[in-house]
Protein backbone atom coordinates (compact mmCIF):
# COMPACT_ATOMS: atom_id res chain seq x y z
CA UNK A 1 0.00 0.00 0.00
CA UNK A 2 1.29 3.46 -0.85
CA UNK A 3 0.79 6.74 0.94
CA UNK A 4 -1.28 8.11 -1.96
CA UNK A 5 -4.45 6.32 -1.00
CA UNK A 6 -4.64 7.46 2.60
CA UNK A 7 -5.89 10.80 3.92
CA UNK A 8 -6.78 10.43 7.65
CA UNK A 9 -3.84 10.82 10.04
CA UNK A 10 -4.65 7.74 12.14
CA UNK A 11 -5.16 5.54 9.09
CA UNK A 12 -2.08 7.03 7.47
CA UNK A 13 0.09 6.36 10.52
CA UNK A 14 -1.20 2.79 10.80
CA UNK A 15 -0.47 2.16 7.14
CA UNK A 16 3.01 3.66 7.47
CA UNK A 17 3.75 1.53 10.53
CA UNK A 18 2.70 -1.63 8.73
CA UNK A 19 4.81 -0.71 5.71
CA UNK A 20 7.86 0.12 7.84
CA UNK A 21 7.57 -3.00 10.00
CA UNK A 22 7.85 -5.14 6.87
CA UNK A 23 11.16 -3.50 5.97
CA UNK A 24 12.97 -2.31 9.10
CA UNK A 25 13.70 -3.71 12.58
CA UNK A 26 11.88 -2.07 15.48
CA UNK A 27 14.09 0.24 17.52
CA UNK A 28 12.80 -1.05 20.84
CA UNK A 29 13.08 0.62 24.24
CA UNK A 30 16.84 1.21 24.10
CA UNK A 31 17.62 4.80 23.07
CA UNK A 32 19.59 5.48 19.90
CA UNK A 33 23.29 4.95 20.67
CA UNK A 34 24.85 7.76 18.65
CA UNK A 35 24.62 11.29 20.05
CA UNK A 36 26.92 12.90 17.47
CA UNK A 37 25.79 16.15 15.89
CA UNK A 38 28.26 15.75 13.01
CA UNK A 39 29.75 12.48 11.79
CA UNK A 40 33.34 11.56 12.61
CA UNK A 41 33.92 8.85 10.02
CA UNK A 42 36.72 7.96 7.61
CA UNK A 43 35.99 9.06 4.05
CA UNK A 44 34.96 5.65 2.73
CA UNK A 45 32.76 4.89 5.75
CA UNK A 46 31.00 8.23 5.36
CA UNK A 47 30.46 7.54 1.66
CA UNK A 48 29.03 4.11 2.54
CA UNK A 49 26.66 5.70 5.08
CA UNK A 50 25.41 8.15 2.46
CA UNK A 51 24.91 5.25 0.06
CA UNK A 52 22.74 3.38 2.58
CA UNK A 53 20.67 6.52 3.18
CA UNK A 54 20.24 6.98 -0.59
CA UNK A 55 19.01 3.39 -0.91
CA UNK A 56 16.43 4.03 1.82
CA UNK A 57 15.33 7.31 0.21
CA UNK A 58 14.62 5.44 -3.04
CA UNK A 59 12.57 2.77 -1.28
CA UNK A 60 10.58 5.42 0.58
CA UNK A 61 10.00 7.58 -2.48
CA UNK A 62 8.89 4.69 -4.68
CA UNK A 63 6.36 3.67 -2.02
CA UNK A 64 4.89 7.18 -1.82
CA UNK A 65 6.57 8.20 1.44
CA UNK A 66 9.36 10.33 0.01
CA UNK A 67 7.52 13.58 -0.78
CA UNK A 68 4.42 13.29 1.35
CA UNK A 69 3.48 16.98 1.49
CA UNK A 70 4.39 17.74 -2.13
CA UNK A 71 1.54 18.22 -4.64
CA UNK A 72 0.73 15.22 -6.80
CA UNK A 73 1.56 17.12 -9.97
CA UNK A 74 5.09 17.61 -8.62
CA UNK A 75 5.59 13.93 -7.80
CA UNK A 76 4.37 14.00 -4.22
CA UNK A 77 1.60 12.29 -2.29
CA UNK A 78 -0.54 15.44 -2.15
CA UNK A 79 -1.03 15.21 1.61
CA UNK A 80 -0.26 17.71 4.38
CA UNK A 81 2.75 18.58 6.57
CA UNK A 82 0.88 16.86 9.42
CA UNK A 83 0.99 13.60 7.47
CA UNK A 84 4.69 14.18 6.85
CA UNK A 85 5.28 14.65 10.57
CA UNK A 86 3.15 11.60 11.38
CA UNK A 87 5.34 9.47 9.12
CA UNK A 88 8.53 10.88 10.67
CA UNK A 89 7.21 10.08 14.14
CA UNK A 90 6.36 6.50 13.18
CA UNK A 91 9.68 6.07 11.36
CA UNK A 92 11.53 6.90 14.60
CA UNK A 93 10.14 3.65 16.02
CA UNK A 94 12.37 1.73 13.60
CA UNK A 95 16.09 1.40 12.93
CA UNK A 96 16.88 3.37 9.75
CA UNK A 97 20.23 3.81 7.99
CA UNK A 98 20.64 7.16 9.78
CA UNK A 99 21.06 10.72 8.56
CA UNK A 100 23.62 12.92 6.86
CA UNK A 101 23.65 16.66 6.26
CA UNK A 102 24.07 16.20 2.51
CA UNK A 103 21.01 14.01 2.00
CA UNK A 104 18.91 16.33 4.16
CA UNK A 105 20.09 19.39 2.21
CA UNK A 106 19.34 17.63 -1.08
CA UNK A 107 15.79 16.55 -0.25
CA UNK A 108 14.55 19.29 2.08
CA UNK A 109 16.33 22.42 0.82
CA UNK A 110 17.55 22.24 -2.75
CA UNK A 111 14.84 20.04 -4.28
CA UNK A 112 12.04 22.48 -3.29
CA UNK A 113 14.18 25.45 -4.35
CA UNK A 114 14.67 23.98 -7.83
CA UNK A 115 10.96 23.21 -7.98
CA UNK A 116 10.18 26.83 -7.11
CA UNK A 117 12.68 28.64 -9.37
CA UNK A 118 13.88 26.10 -11.93
CA UNK A 119 13.05 25.91 -15.60
CA UNK A 120 10.99 22.91 -16.77
CA UNK A 121 14.19 21.20 -17.91
CA UNK A 122 15.93 21.90 -14.57
CA UNK A 123 12.97 20.55 -12.63
CA UNK A 124 12.82 17.45 -14.81
CA UNK A 125 16.56 16.90 -14.47
CA UNK A 126 16.88 17.37 -10.73
CA UNK A 127 13.75 17.51 -8.57
CA UNK A 128 12.71 13.87 -8.53
CA UNK A 129 16.32 12.59 -8.55
CA UNK A 130 17.06 14.78 -5.50
CA UNK A 131 13.94 13.66 -3.65
CA UNK A 132 14.63 10.03 -4.53
CA UNK A 133 18.28 10.12 -3.50
CA UNK A 134 19.60 9.52 -7.02
CA UNK A 135 21.32 12.93 -6.99
CA UNK A 136 22.98 14.81 -4.13
CA UNK A 137 23.44 18.59 -3.96
CA UNK A 138 25.22 20.89 -1.53
CA UNK A 139 24.89 24.61 -0.77
CA UNK A 140 27.58 26.96 -2.06
CA UNK A 141 26.55 30.09 -0.15
CA UNK A 142 28.89 31.24 2.63
CA UNK A 143 32.28 32.83 2.05
CA UNK A 144 35.27 33.55 4.33
CA UNK A 145 35.19 37.29 3.59
CA UNK A 146 31.42 37.73 4.04
CA UNK A 147 30.92 36.11 7.44
CA UNK A 148 27.28 36.27 8.52
CA UNK A 149 26.59 38.95 5.88
CA UNK A 150 25.62 36.47 3.18
CA UNK A 151 24.43 39.22 0.83
CA UNK A 152 27.94 40.67 0.94
CA UNK A 153 29.49 37.68 -0.83
CA UNK A 154 32.10 38.37 -3.50
CA UNK A 155 32.35 35.26 -5.71
CA UNK A 156 32.01 36.70 -9.22
CA UNK A 157 30.14 35.31 -12.19
CA UNK A 158 30.82 37.17 -15.44
CA UNK A 159 28.66 36.62 -18.50
CA UNK A 160 30.66 35.23 -21.41
CA UNK A 161 28.49 34.69 -24.46
CA UNK A 162 26.05 31.88 -23.71
CA UNK A 163 27.48 31.12 -20.29
CA UNK A 164 29.21 32.42 -17.18
CA UNK A 165 32.75 32.30 -15.82
CA UNK A 166 32.96 32.02 -12.03
CA UNK A 167 35.86 32.80 -9.70
CA UNK A 168 35.83 32.80 -5.92
CA UNK A 169 35.70 30.69 -2.78
CA UNK A 170 32.91 29.15 -0.70
CA UNK A 171 33.11 27.62 2.77
CA UNK A 172 31.07 25.53 5.25
CA UNK A 173 29.56 23.53 2.37
CA UNK A 174 28.28 20.38 4.09
CA UNK A 175 29.01 17.19 2.17
CA UNK A 176 30.47 18.96 -0.88
CA UNK A 177 33.06 16.20 -1.29
CA UNK A 178 30.22 13.72 -2.01
CA UNK A 179 27.85 16.01 -3.92
CA UNK A 180 27.16 15.83 -7.64
CA UNK A 181 25.60 19.29 -7.73
CA UNK A 182 25.83 22.59 -5.89
CA UNK A 183 23.40 25.47 -5.51
CA UNK A 184 25.76 28.37 -6.13
CA UNK A 185 25.14 32.04 -5.34
CA UNK A 186 27.38 34.55 -7.16
CA UNK A 187 27.72 38.27 -7.62
CA UNK A 188 26.89 39.20 -11.19
CA UNK A 189 26.56 42.98 -10.82
CA UNK A 190 28.82 44.80 -8.34
CA UNK A 191 27.46 48.22 -9.37
CA UNK A 192 24.13 47.80 -7.52
CA UNK A 193 23.36 47.35 -3.78
CA UNK A 194 24.52 43.99 -2.47
CA UNK A 195 21.12 42.24 -2.35
CA UNK A 196 20.30 43.15 -5.96
CA UNK A 197 23.46 42.01 -7.72
CA UNK A 198 23.28 38.27 -6.99
CA UNK A 199 22.39 35.37 -9.28
CA UNK A 200 21.93 31.66 -8.51
CA UNK A 201 23.25 28.72 -10.52
CA UNK A 202 23.12 24.94 -10.49
CA UNK A 203 26.74 23.79 -10.64
CA UNK A 204 27.84 20.24 -11.56
CA UNK A 205 30.58 19.62 -8.98
CA UNK A 206 32.78 17.80 -11.49
CA UNK A 207 33.10 20.94 -13.63
CA UNK A 208 36.75 21.81 -14.39
CA UNK A 209 38.05 24.44 -11.98
CA UNK A 210 36.03 23.23 -8.95
CA UNK A 211 38.34 22.23 -6.08
CA UNK A 212 36.69 20.76 -2.95
CA UNK A 213 38.76 20.59 0.25
CA UNK A 214 37.24 19.01 3.39
CA UNK A 215 37.79 20.91 6.65
CA UNK A 216 38.66 19.02 9.82
CA UNK A 217 36.28 20.03 12.63
CA UNK A 218 37.04 20.07 16.35
CA UNK A 219 34.55 17.22 16.78
CA UNK A 220 36.84 15.08 14.60
CA UNK A 221 34.82 14.82 11.39
CA UNK A 222 35.08 16.68 8.11
CA UNK A 223 31.44 17.29 7.21
CA UNK A 224 32.19 20.85 6.11
CA UNK A 225 34.24 21.80 3.07
CA UNK A 226 35.77 24.82 1.42
CA UNK A 227 35.26 25.03 -2.33
CA UNK A 228 37.52 26.99 -4.68
CA UNK A 229 36.19 28.12 -8.07
CA UNK A 230 38.84 28.95 -10.66
CA UNK A 231 37.53 30.03 -14.08
CA UNK A 232 34.59 27.66 -13.72
CA UNK A 233 32.34 27.80 -16.80
CA UNK A 234 28.59 27.39 -16.27
CA UNK A 235 26.11 27.45 -19.19
CA UNK A 236 23.26 29.91 -18.87
CA UNK A 237 20.87 26.94 -19.05
CA UNK A 238 21.98 26.14 -15.47
CA UNK A 239 21.14 29.60 -14.13
CA UNK A 240 18.53 29.21 -11.38
CA UNK A 241 16.01 32.05 -11.52
CA UNK A 242 16.49 35.48 -13.03
CA UNK A 243 19.74 37.37 -13.45
CA UNK A 244 19.95 39.57 -10.37
CA UNK A 245 17.29 37.46 -8.62
CA UNK A 246 19.71 35.36 -6.58
CA UNK A 247 18.72 36.87 -3.25
CA UNK A 248 15.14 35.58 -3.63
CA UNK A 249 16.52 32.11 -4.40
CA UNK A 250 18.82 32.34 -1.38
CA UNK A 251 16.01 33.40 0.96
CA UNK A 252 13.83 30.54 -0.26
CA UNK A 253 16.52 27.96 0.46
CA UNK A 254 17.28 29.48 3.86
CA UNK A 255 13.55 29.49 4.62
CA UNK A 256 13.36 25.77 3.88
CA UNK A 257 16.47 25.25 6.03
CA UNK A 258 15.14 27.12 9.05
CA UNK A 259 11.77 25.44 8.75
CA UNK A 260 13.55 22.07 8.62
CA UNK A 261 15.72 22.79 11.68
CA UNK A 262 14.85 20.52 14.55
CA UNK A 263 12.42 18.55 12.41
CA UNK A 264 14.25 15.36 13.27
CA UNK A 265 15.14 13.86 16.62
CA UNK A 266 18.14 12.05 15.12
CA UNK A 267 20.61 14.95 15.20
CA UNK A 268 22.65 14.84 18.39
CA UNK A 269 21.52 13.41 21.70
CA UNK A 270 18.53 14.22 23.83
CA UNK A 271 16.57 13.33 26.95
CA UNK A 272 16.32 9.61 26.19
CA UNK A 273 20.09 9.12 25.94
CA UNK A 274 20.83 11.39 28.91
CA UNK A 275 18.32 9.59 31.14
CA UNK A 276 19.68 6.19 30.04
CA UNK A 277 23.24 7.14 30.98
CA UNK A 278 22.15 8.77 34.24
CA UNK A 279 20.47 5.51 35.26
CA UNK A 280 23.48 3.46 34.17
CA UNK A 281 25.78 5.63 36.29
CA UNK A 282 23.39 5.63 39.27
CA UNK A 283 23.06 9.41 39.18
CA UNK A 284 19.29 9.84 39.01
CA UNK A 285 19.16 10.61 42.76
CA UNK A 286 21.39 13.66 42.39
CA UNK A 287 19.20 16.79 42.51
CA UNK A 288 21.37 18.65 39.97
CA UNK A 289 21.13 15.74 37.55
CA UNK A 290 17.37 15.57 38.02
CA UNK A 291 17.08 19.31 37.39
CA UNK A 292 19.17 19.12 34.21
CA UNK A 293 17.16 16.15 32.90
CA UNK A 294 13.87 17.89 33.66
CA UNK A 295 14.96 21.03 31.80
CA UNK A 296 15.89 19.01 28.71
CA UNK A 297 12.62 17.09 28.84
CA UNK A 298 10.62 20.32 29.11
CA UNK A 299 12.59 21.94 26.29
CA UNK A 300 11.88 18.98 24.00
CA UNK A 301 8.16 19.08 24.81
CA UNK A 302 7.96 22.82 24.24
CA UNK A 303 9.84 22.38 20.97
CA UNK A 304 7.39 19.71 19.84
CA UNK A 305 4.41 21.93 20.70
CA UNK A 306 6.00 24.87 18.89
CA UNK A 307 6.58 22.74 15.80
CA UNK A 308 2.97 21.56 15.93
CA UNK A 309 1.73 25.15 16.10
CA UNK A 310 3.99 26.07 13.19
CA UNK A 311 2.58 23.21 11.08
CA UNK A 312 -1.01 24.12 11.88
CA UNK A 313 -0.29 27.75 10.97
CA UNK A 314 1.07 26.64 7.59
CA UNK A 315 -1.95 24.41 7.06
CA UNK A 316 -4.10 27.49 7.57
CA UNK A 317 -2.26 29.16 4.70
CA UNK A 318 0.39 31.17 6.53
CA UNK A 319 3.81 31.53 4.92
CA UNK A 320 6.85 30.17 6.86
CA UNK A 321 8.35 33.67 7.16
CA UNK A 322 10.36 34.72 10.22
CA UNK A 323 8.86 31.97 12.41
CA UNK A 324 11.50 29.71 10.90
CA UNK A 325 14.16 31.88 12.57
CA UNK A 326 12.47 31.45 15.94
CA UNK A 327 12.34 27.70 15.48
CA UNK A 328 15.95 27.50 14.31
CA UNK A 329 17.20 29.61 17.23
CA UNK A 330 15.26 27.49 19.70
CA UNK A 331 16.70 24.29 18.24
CA UNK A 332 20.31 25.56 18.39
CA UNK A 333 19.79 26.59 22.02
CA UNK A 334 18.29 23.19 22.80
CA UNK A 335 21.40 21.44 21.46
CA UNK A 336 23.50 23.56 23.83
CA UNK A 337 21.14 22.75 26.70
CA UNK A 338 21.67 19.04 26.06
CA UNK A 339 25.45 19.62 26.14
CA UNK A 340 25.18 21.43 29.47
CA UNK A 341 23.06 18.60 30.87
CA UNK A 342 25.56 16.01 29.64
CA UNK A 343 28.31 17.82 31.58
CA UNK A 344 26.17 17.64 34.74
CA UNK A 345 25.28 13.96 34.26
CA UNK A 346 28.75 12.76 33.28
CA UNK A 347 31.11 15.01 35.19
CA UNK A 348 34.75 14.06 34.38
CA UNK A 349 33.57 11.33 32.00
CA UNK A 350 32.78 14.03 29.47
CA UNK A 351 36.51 14.72 28.98
CA UNK A 352 38.04 11.37 29.96
CA UNK A 353 37.14 8.02 28.41
CA UNK A 354 36.06 5.72 31.25
CA UNK A 355 35.45 2.83 28.86
CA UNK A 356 31.73 2.70 29.62
CA UNK A 357 30.42 4.32 26.43
CA UNK A 358 29.61 7.71 27.93
CA UNK A 359 32.62 9.42 26.31
CA UNK A 360 30.60 9.52 23.08
CA UNK A 361 28.93 12.65 24.45
CA UNK A 362 32.04 14.62 23.47
CA UNK A 363 30.81 14.28 19.86
CA UNK A 364 27.64 16.11 20.83
CA UNK A 365 29.39 18.69 23.03
CA UNK A 366 31.92 19.64 20.35
CA UNK A 367 29.47 19.47 17.44
CA UNK A 368 26.50 21.37 18.88
CA UNK A 369 28.07 24.88 18.49
CA UNK A 370 28.13 24.34 14.72
CA UNK A 371 24.38 24.79 14.54
CA UNK A 372 24.69 28.24 16.11
CA UNK A 373 26.26 29.19 12.76
CA UNK A 374 24.72 26.82 10.21
CA UNK A 375 21.70 28.22 8.38
CA UNK A 376 22.37 31.71 9.68
CA UNK A 377 24.03 32.55 13.00
CA UNK A 378 22.10 33.06 16.23
CA UNK A 379 22.74 36.80 15.92
CA UNK A 380 21.17 36.87 12.45
CA UNK A 381 18.13 34.97 13.72
CA UNK A 382 17.69 37.40 16.61
CA UNK A 383 17.83 40.36 14.23
CA UNK A 384 15.15 38.78 12.00
CA UNK A 385 12.95 38.03 15.03
CA UNK A 386 13.38 41.56 16.39
CA UNK A 387 12.59 43.32 13.13
CA UNK A 388 10.02 41.05 11.50
CA UNK A 389 8.20 39.50 14.46
CA UNK A 390 8.52 42.08 17.23
CA UNK A 391 8.38 45.13 14.96
CA UNK A 392 11.44 46.75 16.52
CA UNK A 393 13.32 49.48 14.60
CA UNK A 394 15.66 48.01 11.98
CA UNK A 395 19.32 47.63 12.78
CA UNK A 396 21.38 50.56 11.40
CA UNK A 397 23.01 49.57 8.11
CA UNK A 398 25.62 51.90 6.65
CA UNK A 399 25.65 49.99 3.36
CA UNK A 400 21.93 50.38 2.66
CA UNK A 401 21.47 51.55 -0.92
CA UNK A 402 25.23 51.60 -1.56
CA UNK A 403 26.65 49.76 -4.57
CA UNK A 404 28.50 46.62 -3.49
CA UNK A 405 31.74 47.79 -5.15
CA UNK A 406 31.67 50.98 -3.05
CA UNK A 407 31.28 49.27 0.32
CA UNK A 408 34.54 49.56 2.37
CA UNK A 409 36.26 46.23 3.05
Amino acid sequence: MTAHGVTGLDEFAAGARAWLSARLPVRGDAPRESVAVFHDLPHEEERALIGRIQDWLRIRYDAGYGAIAWPREHGGAGLTPLHEEAFAEVEREFVTPGQHELTSVSTALIAPTVQMFGTPLQRQRLVEPLLRGDELACQLFSEPSAGSDLAGLGTRAVCDGSGWVVNGQKVWSSGAQFAGWGELICRTDPSVPKHKGLTAFLLPMDTPGVDVRPLRQMSGGSSFCEVFLDDVRIPDALRLGEVGGGWAVTLATLGFERGHSGATADVGGGFAQLAHDARKLGRTGDPEVRRALAEVWLAEKVGALSAQRDRESRLAGAEPGPMGSLRKLDWAQRLKQVSDAAAVVLGPRLVADAGDGTYRWTEHYLGAPGYRIAGGSDEVQRTIIAERLLGLPPEPRADRGVAWKDIPR
